[in-house]
Protein backbone atom coordinates (compact mmCIF):
# COMPACT_ATOMS: atom_id res chain seq x y z
CA UNK A 1 0.00 0.00 0.00
CA UNK A 2 1.14 3.41 -0.64
CA UNK A 3 -0.29 7.03 1.05
CA UNK A 4 -0.29 10.53 0.92
CA UNK A 5 -1.24 12.29 3.67
CA UNK A 6 -1.95 16.15 4.16
CA UNK A 7 -2.29 17.84 7.02
CA UNK A 8 -3.56 21.53 7.40
CA UNK A 9 -5.46 24.12 10.42
CA UNK A 10 -8.89 25.04 9.49
CA UNK A 11 -10.09 28.09 10.99
CA UNK A 12 -13.20 26.87 12.69
CA UNK A 13 -13.76 24.66 15.92
CA UNK A 14 -14.12 20.82 15.14
CA UNK A 15 -18.10 20.65 15.62
CA UNK A 16 -18.29 23.34 12.68
CA UNK A 17 -15.44 21.11 10.25
CA UNK A 18 -17.89 17.67 10.97
CA UNK A 19 -21.18 19.73 10.32
CA UNK A 20 -19.66 21.43 6.78
CA UNK A 21 -18.82 17.60 5.81
CA UNK A 22 -22.08 16.60 6.22
CA UNK A 23 -24.27 18.83 4.31
CA UNK A 24 -25.40 18.91 0.56
CA UNK A 25 -22.61 20.03 -1.87
CA UNK A 26 -19.75 19.52 0.77
CA UNK A 27 -18.28 16.51 -1.49
CA UNK A 28 -18.92 18.89 -4.83
CA UNK A 29 -17.01 21.93 -3.47
CA UNK A 30 -13.84 19.79 -2.84
CA UNK A 31 -14.00 18.09 -6.53
CA UNK A 32 -10.85 19.85 -8.12
CA UNK A 33 -12.28 21.40 -11.15
CA UNK A 34 -9.41 20.44 -13.24
CA UNK A 35 -10.54 16.57 -12.96
CA UNK A 36 -14.48 16.74 -14.22
CA UNK A 37 -15.48 14.13 -11.71
CA UNK A 38 -19.40 13.73 -11.49
CA UNK A 39 -21.26 12.71 -8.31
CA UNK A 40 -24.13 10.17 -10.26
CA UNK A 41 -25.28 8.73 -7.34
CA UNK A 42 -25.90 9.18 -3.07
CA UNK A 43 -27.56 6.46 -0.73
CA UNK A 44 -27.79 8.86 1.91
CA UNK A 45 -25.81 11.19 3.95
CA UNK A 46 -22.53 10.92 5.92
CA UNK A 47 -23.14 7.49 7.93
CA UNK A 48 -22.01 4.12 8.42
CA UNK A 49 -22.56 2.32 5.10
CA UNK A 50 -23.79 5.35 2.76
CA UNK A 51 -22.65 5.05 -0.67
CA UNK A 52 -21.70 7.57 -3.35
CA UNK A 53 -21.02 6.41 -6.88
CA UNK A 54 -18.90 9.00 -8.94
CA UNK A 55 -17.73 8.70 -12.84
CA UNK A 56 -14.52 9.67 -12.98
CA UNK A 57 -12.79 10.17 -16.52
CA UNK A 58 -9.97 7.61 -17.72
CA UNK A 59 -8.80 9.50 -20.98
CA UNK A 60 -11.77 9.35 -23.26
CA UNK A 61 -13.74 6.83 -21.06
CA UNK A 62 -15.24 7.58 -17.65
CA UNK A 63 -15.18 4.72 -14.66
CA UNK A 64 -17.46 4.06 -11.93
CA UNK A 65 -16.08 4.20 -8.89
CA UNK A 66 -18.16 3.50 -5.89
CA UNK A 67 -17.00 4.35 -2.61
CA UNK A 68 -18.51 3.32 1.27
CA UNK A 69 -18.72 5.73 4.19
CA UNK A 70 -16.76 4.24 7.25
CA UNK A 71 -15.64 4.57 10.91
CA UNK A 72 -18.22 7.29 10.99
CA UNK A 73 -16.92 9.07 14.56
CA UNK A 74 -18.45 12.72 15.00
CA UNK A 75 -16.95 15.18 14.90
CA UNK A 76 -13.39 13.22 14.48
CA UNK A 77 -13.61 12.05 11.04
CA UNK A 78 -14.43 9.07 8.86
CA UNK A 79 -13.38 7.37 6.18
CA UNK A 80 -14.54 6.50 2.38
CA UNK A 81 -13.79 2.61 1.01
CA UNK A 82 -13.63 1.86 -2.81
CA UNK A 83 -15.78 -0.77 -3.36
CA UNK A 84 -15.91 -0.99 -6.82
CA UNK A 85 -13.40 1.11 -8.86
CA UNK A 86 -10.22 0.73 -10.88
CA UNK A 87 -7.63 0.16 -7.55
CA UNK A 88 -7.23 -3.10 -5.72
CA UNK A 89 -7.71 -0.80 -2.63
CA UNK A 90 -8.72 2.52 -1.79
CA UNK A 91 -9.06 4.01 1.68
CA UNK A 92 -9.02 7.93 2.37
CA UNK A 93 -9.35 8.62 5.88
CA UNK A 94 -10.83 12.09 7.14
CA UNK A 95 -9.34 12.85 10.60
CA UNK A 96 -10.18 15.69 12.14
CA UNK A 97 -9.25 16.90 15.90
CA UNK A 98 -9.59 20.32 17.92
CA UNK A 99 -6.89 23.07 18.02
CA UNK A 100 -8.36 24.90 20.99
CA UNK A 101 -11.74 26.07 20.75
CA UNK A 102 -11.78 27.90 17.97
CA UNK A 103 -9.91 26.08 15.08
CA UNK A 104 -9.60 22.86 14.15
CA UNK A 105 -6.74 20.48 12.43
CA UNK A 106 -8.18 18.13 8.97
CA UNK A 107 -5.94 15.70 8.31
CA UNK A 108 -6.67 13.56 4.84
CA UNK A 109 -4.56 10.11 4.60
CA UNK A 110 -4.97 8.25 1.10
CA UNK A 111 -3.76 4.83 0.92
CA UNK A 112 -4.71 2.90 -2.16
CA UNK A 113 -3.16 -0.46 -4.19
CA UNK A 114 -2.76 -0.50 -8.08
CA UNK A 115 -4.44 -3.32 -10.04
CA UNK A 116 -2.69 -6.17 -11.75
CA UNK A 117 0.17 -6.95 -9.49
CA UNK A 118 3.42 -5.16 -9.82
CA UNK A 119 2.79 -3.62 -13.13
CA UNK A 120 -0.62 -2.19 -12.42
CA UNK A 121 0.70 -0.49 -8.98
CA UNK A 122 3.76 0.88 -10.58
CA UNK A 123 1.45 2.28 -12.70
CA UNK A 124 -0.90 3.38 -10.46
CA UNK A 125 1.36 4.97 -8.09
CA UNK A 126 3.24 7.11 -10.93
CA UNK A 127 -0.33 8.00 -11.77
CA UNK A 128 -1.16 9.06 -8.53
CA UNK A 129 1.76 10.35 -7.72
CA UNK A 130 1.58 12.94 -10.16
CA UNK A 131 -1.98 14.20 -9.25
CA UNK A 132 -3.10 13.13 -5.62
CA UNK A 133 -1.08 15.82 -3.42
CA UNK A 134 -2.29 18.40 -6.01
CA UNK A 135 -5.88 17.43 -5.18
CA UNK A 136 -5.51 17.46 -1.57
CA UNK A 137 -4.00 20.60 -1.87
CA UNK A 138 -6.61 22.18 -4.02
CA UNK A 139 -9.00 20.59 -0.96
CA UNK A 140 -7.84 22.44 2.03
CA UNK A 141 -7.02 25.41 0.41
CA UNK A 142 -10.55 25.72 -0.93
CA UNK A 143 -12.15 24.36 2.57
CA UNK A 144 -10.13 26.72 4.75
CA UNK A 145 -11.61 29.76 2.42
CA UNK A 146 -15.07 28.16 2.98
CA UNK A 147 -15.06 27.77 6.37
CA UNK A 148 -13.64 31.50 6.84
CA UNK A 149 -16.51 33.24 4.16
CA UNK A 150 -19.19 31.06 6.57
CA UNK A 151 -17.40 32.04 9.74
CA UNK A 152 -17.75 36.06 8.98
CA UNK A 153 -21.30 35.57 8.77
CA UNK A 154 -21.77 33.01 11.04
CA UNK A 155 -24.08 35.72 13.63
CA UNK A 156 -26.61 36.26 10.77
CA UNK A 157 -29.44 33.92 9.99
CA UNK A 158 -28.81 31.25 6.97
CA UNK A 159 -31.01 32.04 3.86
CA UNK A 160 -33.03 30.58 1.05
CA UNK A 161 -32.00 31.75 -2.11
CA UNK A 162 -32.87 31.56 -5.10
CA UNK A 163 -30.90 31.24 -8.58
CA UNK A 164 -31.92 31.26 -12.12
CA UNK A 165 -28.84 29.63 -14.56
CA UNK A 166 -27.91 27.20 -11.34
CA UNK A 167 -26.84 24.43 -13.85
CA UNK A 168 -23.88 27.09 -15.61
CA UNK A 169 -20.06 27.22 -14.22
CA UNK A 170 -21.26 29.87 -11.65
CA UNK A 171 -24.39 28.94 -10.53
CA UNK A 172 -23.13 25.20 -9.81
CA UNK A 173 -20.09 26.46 -8.07
CA UNK A 174 -22.50 28.99 -5.95
CA UNK A 175 -25.43 26.43 -5.15
CA UNK A 176 -22.26 23.87 -3.40
CA UNK A 177 -20.71 26.77 -1.47
CA UNK A 178 -24.27 27.91 -0.29
CA UNK A 179 -25.59 24.33 0.58
CA UNK A 180 -22.41 23.55 2.00
CA UNK A 181 -22.68 26.68 4.37
CA UNK A 182 -26.17 25.80 5.42
CA UNK A 183 -28.05 28.00 2.92
CA UNK A 184 -31.06 26.84 1.05
CA UNK A 185 -30.70 26.53 -2.81
CA UNK A 186 -34.32 26.91 -5.05
CA UNK A 187 -33.34 26.18 -7.91
CA UNK A 188 -35.57 28.26 -10.58
CA UNK A 189 -35.74 25.78 -13.82
CA UNK A 190 -37.15 25.96 -17.33
CA UNK A 191 -39.56 23.27 -17.94
CA UNK A 192 -41.19 20.56 -15.64
CA UNK A 193 -39.14 20.15 -11.74
CA UNK A 194 -41.47 17.35 -11.07
CA UNK A 195 -41.89 17.08 -7.12
CA UNK A 196 -37.64 18.31 -6.91
CA UNK A 197 -38.16 20.00 -3.07
CA UNK A 198 -35.48 22.79 -4.16
CA UNK A 199 -36.99 23.15 -7.12
CA UNK A 200 -39.39 25.57 -9.00
CA UNK A 201 -40.57 25.60 -12.97
CA UNK A 202 -40.45 29.92 -14.26
CA UNK A 203 -40.15 30.72 -17.61
CA UNK A 204 -38.12 33.83 -19.01
CA UNK A 205 -40.61 35.70 -21.03
CA UNK A 206 -44.00 34.33 -18.69
CA UNK A 207 -42.29 34.48 -15.03
CA UNK A 208 -43.27 31.58 -12.64
CA UNK A 209 -46.18 29.20 -14.14
CA UNK A 210 -47.25 27.87 -10.41
CA UNK A 211 -46.25 31.33 -7.92
CA UNK A 212 -47.61 28.83 -5.43
CA UNK A 213 -44.80 26.97 -5.61
CA UNK A 214 -42.39 29.31 -4.32
CA UNK A 215 -40.94 28.80 -1.22
CA UNK A 216 -40.51 32.08 0.84
CA UNK A 217 -36.90 33.74 -0.20
CA UNK A 218 -34.72 35.70 1.42
CA UNK A 219 -32.66 36.31 -2.37
CA UNK A 220 -32.59 35.47 -5.25
CA UNK A 221 -28.93 35.13 -7.88
CA UNK A 222 -30.00 36.10 -11.84
CA UNK A 223 -27.59 34.54 -13.49
CA UNK A 224 -28.91 33.09 -16.63
CA UNK A 225 -28.75 34.74 -20.26
CA UNK A 226 -27.47 32.94 -23.38
CA UNK A 227 -23.35 32.34 -24.08
CA UNK A 228 -21.43 35.39 -25.32
CA UNK A 229 -18.23 34.00 -26.73
CA UNK A 230 -19.68 30.33 -27.59
CA UNK A 231 -20.31 30.74 -31.14
CA UNK A 232 -19.91 33.32 -33.80
CA UNK A 233 -22.21 36.44 -33.26
CA UNK A 234 -24.91 36.46 -36.77
CA UNK A 235 -28.05 38.91 -36.17
CA UNK A 236 -29.87 36.47 -34.82
CA UNK A 237 -27.27 35.38 -31.82
CA UNK A 238 -26.52 38.76 -31.43
CA UNK A 239 -30.45 39.20 -30.70
CA UNK A 240 -30.29 35.91 -28.57
CA UNK A 241 -27.24 37.85 -26.22
CA UNK A 242 -29.31 40.38 -25.95
CA UNK A 243 -33.09 39.42 -25.43
CA UNK A 244 -32.14 36.37 -22.95
CA UNK A 245 -30.90 38.86 -20.71
CA UNK A 246 -33.17 42.10 -21.01
CA UNK A 247 -36.32 40.01 -21.41
CA UNK A 248 -35.20 37.45 -18.51
CA UNK A 249 -34.51 39.94 -16.53
CA UNK A 250 -37.52 42.10 -16.69
CA UNK A 251 -39.70 39.23 -16.52
CA UNK A 252 -38.15 37.95 -13.44
CA UNK A 253 -37.90 41.62 -11.80
CA UNK A 254 -42.19 41.61 -12.07
CA UNK A 255 -42.38 38.18 -10.79
CA UNK A 256 -40.71 38.54 -8.07
CA UNK A 257 -42.10 41.84 -7.53
CA UNK A 258 -45.68 39.74 -7.92
CA UNK A 259 -45.03 37.54 -5.10
CA UNK A 260 -46.71 37.65 -2.01
CA UNK A 261 -43.96 38.08 -0.26
CA UNK A 262 -40.79 39.64 -2.24
CA UNK A 263 -37.58 38.72 -1.71
CA UNK A 264 -35.72 41.40 -0.38
CA UNK A 265 -32.62 40.98 -2.41
CA UNK A 266 -31.95 40.50 -5.99
CA UNK A 267 -28.12 40.17 -7.21
CA UNK A 268 -28.23 39.96 -10.86
CA UNK A 269 -25.18 39.00 -12.89
CA UNK A 270 -23.97 41.93 -15.10
CA UNK A 271 -20.32 42.18 -16.98
CA UNK A 272 -17.42 44.25 -17.47
CA UNK A 273 -18.50 45.24 -21.03
CA UNK A 274 -20.53 47.98 -19.52
CA UNK A 275 -17.17 49.99 -19.70
CA UNK A 276 -16.96 49.28 -23.79
CA UNK A 277 -13.85 47.09 -25.39
CA UNK A 278 -11.13 50.10 -25.98
CA UNK A 279 -10.88 50.90 -22.36
CA UNK A 280 -6.93 52.00 -21.80
CA UNK A 281 -7.07 54.09 -18.11
CA UNK A 282 -8.53 52.64 -15.32
CA UNK A 283 -12.20 52.08 -14.47
CA UNK A 284 -14.49 51.83 -11.24
CA UNK A 285 -18.09 51.47 -10.90
CA UNK A 286 -18.46 55.98 -10.90
CA UNK A 287 -17.47 55.45 -14.62
CA UNK A 288 -20.27 55.65 -17.71
CA UNK A 289 -21.15 52.87 -19.88
CA UNK A 290 -18.86 52.83 -22.91
CA UNK A 291 -19.37 52.06 -26.50
CA UNK A 292 -20.06 48.87 -28.68
CA UNK A 293 -22.94 46.08 -28.67
CA UNK A 294 -21.86 44.71 -25.60
CA UNK A 295 -21.85 47.70 -23.39
CA UNK A 296 -25.62 48.65 -24.62
CA UNK A 297 -26.60 44.98 -23.96
CA UNK A 298 -25.24 45.52 -20.38
CA UNK A 299 -26.89 48.78 -19.77
CA UNK A 300 -31.02 47.46 -21.46
CA UNK A 301 -30.04 43.83 -19.20
CA UNK A 302 -29.37 46.33 -15.74
CA UNK A 303 -32.38 48.75 -16.54
CA UNK A 304 -34.39 45.64 -17.05
CA UNK A 305 -33.89 45.16 -13.20
CA UNK A 306 -36.31 48.46 -12.81
CA UNK A 307 -39.31 46.74 -11.59
CA UNK A 308 -37.58 44.61 -8.77
CA UNK A 309 -36.05 48.21 -7.71
CA UNK A 310 -39.75 49.95 -8.03
CA UNK A 311 -40.93 47.05 -5.47
CA UNK A 312 -38.70 47.67 -2.75
CA UNK A 313 -35.69 45.20 -3.48
CA UNK A 314 -32.17 45.55 -3.09
CA UNK A 315 -30.64 45.26 -6.50
CA UNK A 316 -27.08 45.07 -7.27
CA UNK A 317 -25.22 44.40 -10.59
CA UNK A 318 -22.39 42.18 -10.05
CA UNK A 319 -20.59 43.29 -13.14
CA UNK A 320 -18.30 40.29 -13.77
CA UNK A 321 -14.41 40.11 -15.18
CA UNK A 322 -13.30 37.28 -17.25
CA UNK A 323 -14.15 34.50 -14.76
CA UNK A 324 -11.21 31.54 -14.42
CA UNK A 325 -11.59 28.21 -14.26
CA UNK A 326 -10.47 24.96 -15.71
CA UNK A 327 -14.16 23.47 -15.44
CA UNK A 328 -15.33 26.34 -17.95
CA UNK A 329 -15.15 29.90 -19.84
CA UNK A 330 -12.05 31.47 -21.52
CA UNK A 331 -9.18 29.02 -19.79
CA UNK A 332 -11.23 26.22 -20.28
CA UNK A 333 -10.80 26.91 -24.19
CA UNK A 334 -6.93 28.36 -23.43
CA UNK A 335 -5.49 24.95 -21.73
CA UNK A 336 -5.86 22.51 -24.67
CA UNK A 337 -3.85 24.97 -26.75
CA UNK A 338 -1.40 26.30 -24.12
CA UNK A 339 -0.78 22.46 -22.96
CA UNK A 340 0.37 21.88 -26.64
CA UNK A 341 2.37 24.37 -26.58
CA UNK A 342 0.44 26.43 -29.45
CA UNK A 343 -0.10 29.64 -27.01
CA UNK A 344 1.02 32.74 -27.22
CA UNK A 345 0.02 36.72 -27.23
CA UNK A 346 -3.64 37.77 -28.72
CA UNK A 347 -3.38 40.69 -31.23
CA UNK A 348 -1.08 43.20 -30.17
CA UNK A 349 -1.07 41.88 -26.06
CA UNK A 350 -1.25 45.11 -24.33
CA UNK A 351 -4.82 44.44 -24.04
CA UNK A 352 -5.93 44.88 -20.47
CA UNK A 353 -7.69 41.71 -18.96
CA UNK A 354 -9.42 42.12 -15.82
CA UNK A 355 -9.65 38.74 -14.80
CA UNK A 356 -11.21 37.01 -11.36
CA UNK A 357 -11.03 33.88 -9.95
CA UNK A 358 -14.46 31.18 -10.01
CA UNK A 359 -13.95 31.09 -6.25
CA UNK A 360 -13.96 35.19 -5.63
CA UNK A 361 -16.89 35.71 -8.15
CA UNK A 362 -19.18 33.01 -5.67
CA UNK A 363 -17.38 34.51 -2.77
CA UNK A 364 -18.85 38.14 -4.25
CA UNK A 365 -22.15 37.24 -4.23
CA UNK A 366 -22.03 35.89 -1.35
CA UNK A 367 -20.72 39.04 0.38
CA UNK A 368 -23.09 40.88 -1.56
CA UNK A 369 -26.27 38.81 0.31
CA UNK A 370 -24.96 39.77 3.75
CA UNK A 371 -24.29 43.45 2.99
CA UNK A 372 -27.12 45.42 2.77
CA UNK A 373 -25.23 48.96 1.56
CA UNK A 374 -23.90 47.00 -1.71
CA UNK A 375 -26.79 47.98 -4.42
CA UNK A 376 -26.49 49.29 -7.94
CA UNK A 377 -23.33 48.52 -10.04
CA UNK A 378 -20.28 46.56 -8.62
CA UNK A 379 -17.49 45.23 -10.07
CA UNK A 380 -16.10 41.71 -9.48
CA UNK A 381 -12.52 41.39 -11.33
CA UNK A 382 -9.52 40.70 -9.24
CA UNK A 383 -7.49 44.05 -7.77
CA UNK A 384 -4.64 43.72 -10.38
CA UNK A 385 -5.50 43.62 -14.24
CA UNK A 386 -3.03 42.69 -15.96
CA UNK A 387 -1.86 42.52 -20.10
CA UNK A 388 -2.54 40.18 -22.09
CA UNK A 389 1.08 39.57 -22.80
CA UNK A 390 1.25 39.30 -19.13
CA UNK A 391 -1.81 36.64 -18.72
CA UNK A 392 -0.46 34.53 -21.49
CA UNK A 393 3.40 34.54 -19.56
CA UNK A 394 1.51 33.51 -16.57
CA UNK A 395 -0.12 31.13 -18.20
CA UNK A 396 2.58 29.77 -19.59
CA UNK A 397 4.96 29.21 -16.47
CA UNK A 398 1.90 27.83 -14.29
CA UNK A 399 1.84 24.88 -17.55
CA UNK A 400 5.52 25.05 -18.23
CA UNK A 401 5.03 25.45 -21.70
CA UNK A 402 6.56 28.02 -24.44
CA UNK A 403 4.54 30.86 -25.35
CA UNK A 404 5.47 31.33 -28.72
CA UNK A 405 2.43 31.06 -31.19
CA UNK A 406 0.66 34.45 -31.68
CA UNK A 407 -2.58 34.92 -32.63
CA UNK A 408 -2.60 38.24 -34.89
CA UNK A 409 -5.79 40.36 -34.49
CA UNK A 410 -6.47 39.88 -38.73
CA UNK A 411 -6.91 36.34 -37.95
CA UNK A 412 -8.96 36.41 -35.18
CA UNK A 413 -11.43 38.84 -37.11
CA UNK A 414 -11.32 37.08 -39.93
CA UNK A 415 -12.34 33.64 -37.70
CA UNK A 416 -15.04 35.58 -35.48
CA UNK A 417 -15.95 38.56 -37.60
CA UNK A 418 -14.51 42.20 -36.59
CA UNK A 419 -17.09 42.98 -34.35
CA UNK A 420 -17.43 39.65 -32.34
CA UNK A 421 -13.01 39.84 -32.47
CA UNK A 422 -12.78 43.09 -31.03
CA UNK A 423 -15.53 43.34 -28.30
CA UNK A 424 -14.00 39.51 -26.86
CA UNK A 425 -10.85 38.59 -27.64
CA UNK A 426 -9.12 41.80 -28.80
CA UNK A 427 -11.00 44.10 -25.81
CA UNK A 428 -9.49 46.39 -23.51
CA UNK A 429 -10.50 46.77 -19.82
CA UNK A 430 -8.83 48.12 -16.59
CA UNK A 431 -11.53 47.41 -14.21
CA UNK A 432 -10.51 48.12 -10.45
CA UNK A 433 -13.13 46.32 -7.67
CA UNK A 434 -13.39 49.43 -5.70
CA UNK A 435 -16.91 48.22 -3.52
CA UNK A 436 -16.11 45.09 -2.92
CA UNK A 437 -12.67 46.92 -1.20
CA UNK A 438 -14.51 49.56 0.08
CA UNK A 439 -16.70 46.97 1.89
CA UNK A 440 -13.69 44.37 3.24
CA UNK A 441 -14.38 41.85 0.74
CA UNK A 442 -11.23 39.65 1.27
CA UNK A 443 -9.97 38.31 -1.99
CA UNK A 444 -8.74 35.03 -2.23
CA UNK A 445 -6.83 35.47 -5.29
CA UNK A 446 -5.27 38.83 -6.00
CA UNK A 447 -2.42 37.77 -7.94
CA UNK A 448 -2.96 35.73 -11.68
CA UNK A 449 -0.53 33.44 -10.84
CA UNK A 450 -1.79 32.57 -7.31
CA UNK A 451 -4.88 32.06 -9.17
CA UNK A 452 -3.51 29.74 -11.62
CA UNK A 453 -1.90 28.22 -9.31
CA UNK A 454 -4.44 27.27 -7.16
CA UNK A 455 -7.26 26.13 -10.11
CA UNK A 456 -4.21 24.11 -12.24
CA UNK A 457 -2.62 20.64 -11.23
Amino acid sequence: MDSVTRRSPMPVPIETLWVWHTRPGALERLMPPWDSVRVVARTGGLENGTRVTLAVPFGPVRLRWVSEHRDVDPPHGFADEQIAGPFARWSHVHAMQADGAAASILEDRVEYAGPAGPVGRAIARRAVAARLPALLRYRHETLAADLAAHARVADRPRQTVGITGASGLVGTALTHFLTSGGHRVIRFVRGSVGDAPDAVAWDPQRGFPSPDRVPALDAVIHLAGAGVADRRWTPRRMALIRDSREQGTATLSRALAALPRPPRTLLCASAIGFYGFEGQAPVDETAPMGGGFLAAVCGRWEAAADPARAAGLRVAHLRLGLVLSPAGGMLKTLLPVFRAGAGGVVGPGTQGMSWVGLDDVVGAFHHALFDDTLAGPVNVTAPRPVTNAAFTKALGRALHRPTLVPAPAFGLRLLLGRQMADETALSSAWVRPARLEATGYPFRHRTLDDALAHYLP
